[in-house]
């Protein structure tokens, strides 16, 4: 369910996408972090604006392709844990990487994170959901509740 593809030029040099049309098939976060985990590898991190660049190409081929790709946002290894300051202004500042990376770099949509009981992370991809006030639901990160399927 994904093919892994390979660069030189980033701190992690492959990346495999994993996306399931089929929605049965589509897992929670800490699934989908186990998944890549036994798969040797860990749920995405972004060091940087190149480095989402280089996904949303990816995930461009990917809908270009013609694999019947529609609607169905991926999970990124961005989360908080805990739900302590969850509501207060500082929320932001609790989200980390799973594989312990310490990048700052964030791309979040307008007014994401709402935080609340959301604390996982994915990254937009509603290519046919009408856009909102920050533009298309593309490639940009939202807080999700951690069951949610993607």
């Amino acid at each position: 369910s994904g093919q892994k593809v390979c660069y030189g030029a980033f701190k992690h040099s492959c990346y495999k996408l994993a996306y399931f049309q089929d929605l049965s098939r589509r897992v929670g976060f800490q699934e989908a972090r186990q998944a890549c985990e036994i798969d040797g590898g860990a749920l995405l991190s972004l060091g940087s604006e190149a480095e989402q660049q280089l996904i949303e190409n990816m995930l461009q081929n990917l809908t270009k392709s013609g694999s019947g790709v529609s609607d169905g946002d991926f999970w990124i290894g961005l989360w908080r844990s805990g739900d302590g300051l969850a509501t207060s202004s500082a929320c932001p500042d609790l989200y980390q990487w799973a594989d312990g990376s310490t990048s700052p770099f964030r791309n979040w949509y307008t007014d994401e994170p709402s935080c609340g009981s959301e604390a996982c992370v994915v990254m937009y991809h509603q290519p046919t959901a009408n856009p909102g006030l920050g533009g298309p639901y593309l490639y940009q990160w939202n807080d999700d509740r951690c069951n949610m399927k993607h």
